[in-house]
């Protein structure tokens, strides 16, 4: 895996073992979806795995990534990633379950422009951390969050006042963006 575009295009990313990374083209398509709106952005990577998205995320001008998972593999990984990089301050990486840091984060009174989630398919987190980042409130007015599902899968129009932006299909995959405000 390389990061697609920014300050770190083209440089390699590693990824642990057990883990589905976010493919090089969904993650381009994302971005370019997104367009320069990252820029200065504070992130969120949650079900982080190699931290693909975050790391994208900082190389297009993101002022900070939060980076969060529960495998020590992937926290690994990701800090590896980060040294290898050298990205600007602002990176974070947390070991932790996803839906218990956003409930840290939450306490801690921290928000983001983005979230990125890419947690497994097929075991209802993409639902329930939707019906959390509601519940939590750890998205800014104008924030955007983007989960990497299965199409076999589908996620709600409308969940917890999160509304849906658009999805966009890339073979079994479907990237969905919900947004509470407008983007900015």
């Amino acid at each position: 895996m390389r990061i697609t575009s920014g300050t770190f295009k083209s440089r390699i990313i590693k990824a642990p073992g057990g883990i589905r990374p976010t493919l090089d083209n969904v993650r381009k398509a994302i971005f370019d979806i997104l367009g320069g709106s990252v820029e200065g952005g504070k992130i969120l990577d949650l079900f982080s795995g190699s931290g693909a998205l975050g790391l994208e995320a900082l190389s297009r001008g993101a002022g900070s990534c939060v980076f969060v998972d529960n495998s020590r593999s992937s926290v690994k990984a990701i800090k590896e990633n980060l040294e290898a990089l050298a990205p600007q301050a602002g990176a974070e990486v947390i070991y932790a379950d996803s839906l218990a840091a956003i409930r840290k984060l939450s306490a801690e009174g921290a928000r983001f422009d983005f979230i990125f989630l890419d947690p497994p398919y097929y075991k209802e987190f993409a639902k329930k951390s939707l019906s959390l980042l509601a519940d939590c409130d750890i998205l800014t007015e104008t924030g955007v969050v983007v989960i990497e599902h299965s199409k076999h899968d589908p996620l709600p129009d409308l969940s917890w006042g999160l509304k849906l932006l658009r999805t966009a299909r890339y073979g079994d995959t479907l990237v969905s963006f919900y947004c509470k405000g407008q983007i900015k």
